[in-house]
């Protein structure tokens, strides 16, 4: 019996890129707002980054200071799954890729980004 063509996720697609909303306090921090010269007045501050976990759990450690990032502990609030959603689950390098394309992206719309 032949069995099933394996899932995307079997095939190694298990990694994900994801947004963080920061809070605002952030842009009081120097090193934040000298990352992010061309910052348009009213856009989200966020966290970009790609991980091997669930977005939710990768969030979760972030908060709790497991392996995390300074602004997305200190200033983390929620996922932006509408930022990224569409682009779950994919291979490494495709995550990694995506990870500095999403920021670009996210920058050049005037957010303020803060990446890995």
């Amino acid at each position: 019996m032949a069995s099933a063509a394996p899932s995307p996720r079997q095939r190694g697609h298990h990694y994900s890129v994801y947004v963080i909303e920061l809070g605002p306090e952030v842009w009081d921090v120097a090193r934040f707002r000298r990352a992010n010269p061309d910052y348009q007045l009213g856009k989200p501050f966020v966290y970009v980054g790609m991980t091997g976990l669930d977005p939710d759990v990768r969030f979760d450690k972030h908060k709790a200071g497991i392996q995390s990032n300074r602004f997305a502990r200190d200033f983390g609030v929620r996922l932006l799954p509408r930022l990224y959603e569409m682009y779950n689950p994919m291979p490494y390098d495709a995550a990694r890729d995506m990870e500095v394309e999403l920021g670009i992206g996210l920058r050049e719309a005037g957010y303020g980004v803060w990446q890995a």
